[in-house]
């Protein structure tokens, strides 16, 4: 199984005319309860909290209105980057991977099927970091809905059954540092929590 994570939801700014895609290895994985570990290279890695669908049908050039029959499942996720990393990559005009690539720096909680998860498209979304509020959005603001990533990732590479779509941050990213607690949710989803170490 792989990753890729598709572009940021509801933050302010231009408005792209198309998703911004990067890839994640399956290393990145952690599950629920499991632990960020603060790569050496870094000293800045942030949070991002996302809605996860992932996917339960192979396709290629699917269309925006069956999109979600592809999807099996929905799970809370964050998207960790190190911060630092990206910002000297962008700077130089390479690519994000080292960033964004590092082991657990794609938790993932427990995947709800999609004919029992709430609907997505009106879920509040959030993140605490030791108890304390830091991303509070709704997936209403997304800049893309589930089906239109879905769509739009398919015309670049075949979706098979276990990718993982991470689907965009709301506002509030930040750092996070050695000995936090966090805990993200979607609203009618099961929470994810995971501890940082080094």
């Amino acid at each position: 199984m792989f990753c890729f994570i598709s572009p940021v939801a509801g933050r302010s700014g231009d408005v792209p005319d198309e998703p911004m895609v990067f890839l994640k290895p399956s290393t990145a994985l952690v599950r629920s309860g499991g632990a960020v570990v603060l790569p050496p290279p870094s000293e800045e890695v942030h949070h991002e909290v996302e809605l996860v669908a992932v996917i339960g049908t192979d396709g290629k050039h699917i269309a925006e209105e069956g999109a979600l029959e592809h999807v099996a499942g929905y799970a809370a996720g964050l998207d960790m980057t190190a911060r630092d990393l990206q910002r000297a990559a962008k700077q130089r005009r390479h690519p994000w991977s080292v960033a964004k690539g590092f082991d657990t720096f794609a938790p993932l909680g427990p995947i709800v099927p999609a004919a029992d998860a709430p609907d997505v498209r009106d879920a509040a979304i959030r993140l605490s970091v030791n108890g304390e509020t830091r991303q509070d959005g709704h997936t209403r603001y997304m800049i893309f809905s589930v089906a239109q990533l879905v769509a739009y990732c398919s015309t670049v590479f075949t979706l098979e059954a276990g990718d993982l779509l991470y689907t965009g941050t709301p506002e509030g990213v930040g750092p996070v540092a050695e000995g936090d607690r966090l805990a993200a949710t979607v609203e009618g989803l099961p929470p994810l929590e995971v501890d940082v170490r080094r």
